[in-house]
């Protein structure tokens, strides 16, 4: 290894006692590779396995906790008995590469698809005429939050490190923070505390699920998005206290989700200031951060990490064509690293059919850029 990329390969310690072995993370990544029942598939299989190597941490791609939150096809499951078998060799397939697997557990609330509901009401924090959403009923709130123990509960039996909570990109739990999707008035909306008891709530049942179980090495992430578009989309203030609230819970870390690693703060805060030092600076210590942000190349990651701003780095869209770039840099092959798919790549690099698709005709900005093909990042 070249010396320089040793800080990568640190170990750290989490507030429960696990030692994570280095501090590269594989970011939760959509892969469309799910059979239509949400359990595991071939294709699936071939993704996974060849991509935790040297890794510190593994997270999933968002695997549903409840059937009427079906935002992806082929969307992993979690949403009963049924999915034990498929989560213990998920879990198992990553573990067996050295990584920590985490489950990210999911539900897709207005974002889900109608299609994919097999008639299901789609519901969420409020009704949204555009989305074909109605607003969750009290009853129907508390047994979201049921789902998403039930899916935790699942994946400690069935051998996962840990789980990440995924409260970002507009899906279900961030629908219910933000003011632009919760319109309610009772408990569950109006005041911004009221708005945040969701996420807190569901953070509650999942710590209850280890407690119950007595499983304290069992991780619990929490992902979220900092900001949102629109005059009643979240800003850094709102963010930040909702930061404030996560750290006084058990939790292991928190994870931001980010197009761009030094984006800088739109509205809330310093618009000097990048949202990664923002975050991190109000976490003050009390939890380790996961970075994100189209990180392609061994000095990327290094300078990322460098800044200070996240004790863990998490890579998405350069895992997708460097299946290895953990034991790359490892072994000082840095120089082999790819920073664009090549569409005539005869293995697809693994990827599910669907996946290989999108990827292969350049025309979505959240996979890696394409050789020969304009590629813009998202504005967010």
């Amino acid at each position: 290894m070249n010396p320089k990329y040793a800080p990568l390969f640190q170990t750290y310690t989490l507030n429960n006692g696990v030692t994570i072995k280095n501090r590269l993370v594989v970011a939760p990544m959509t892969h469309f590779g799910s059979q239509a029942d949400g359990l595991i598939s071939d294709q699936e299989r071939t993704f996974l396995s060849n991509r935790a190597g040297d890794m510190g941490l593994f997270i999933t791609a968002a695997t549903l906790v409840q059937k009427d939150g079906k935002a992806f096809h082929g969307q992993p499951e979690a949403t009963g008995e049924h999915c034990l078998d498929s989560l213990e060799e998920t879990a198992q397939i990553l573990q067996q590469q050295g990584a920590k697997a985490m489950l990210q557990i999911h539900h897709g609330g207005s974002k889900a698809i109608d299609d994919l509901l097999d008639g299901l009401d789609k519901i969420s924090a409020s009704a949204s005429e555009a989305e074909h959403a109605r607003e969750a009923t009290e009853k129907e709130v508390e047994a979201l939050i049921a789902s998403y123990a039930q899916a935790a509960d699942l994946a400690l039996r069935a051998g996962f490190d840990g789980v990440e909570i995924h409260g970002a990109n507009t899906y279900l739990i961030q629908q219910f923070y933000s003011a632009q999707s919760n319109r309610r008035n009772d408990q569950w909306g109006g005041s911004l505390e009221n708005r945040m008891r969701f996420p807190l709530a569901v953070i509650d049942a999942v710590v209850a699920v280890r407690e119950k179980h007595q499983r304290d090495d069992f991780i619990i992430g929490y992902r979220f998005s900092p900001e949102e578009p629109g005059d009643d989309g979240l800003t850094m203030t709102e963010t930040g206290a909702l930061i404030d609230a996560l750290v006084q819970k058990p939790l292991q870390y928190l994870h931001v989700s980010l197009w761009e690693f030094d984006k800088k703060i739109r509205r809330g805060g310093d618009t000097a200031q990048t949202r990664m030092q923002f975050i991190h600076e109000r976490i003050n210590g009390k939890l380790p951060l996961i970075g994100v942000g189209n990180l392609f190349t061994a000095d990327q990651i290094l300078a990322a990490y460098e800044t200070g701003w996240a004790e863990f780095i998490a890579l998405g869209k350069t895992v997708m064509i460097n299946p290895h770039i953990a034991t790359q840099i490892r072994e000082g092959r840095e120089d082999e690293i790819k920073t664009q798919l090549d569409p005539t790549r005869a293995d697809h690099y693994g990827l599910p059919d669907t996946l290989w698709g999108f990827a292969s005709s350049g025309t979505q900005s959240w996979l890696p850029p394409v050789k020969g093909a304009e590629w813009k990042p998202m504005d967010i």
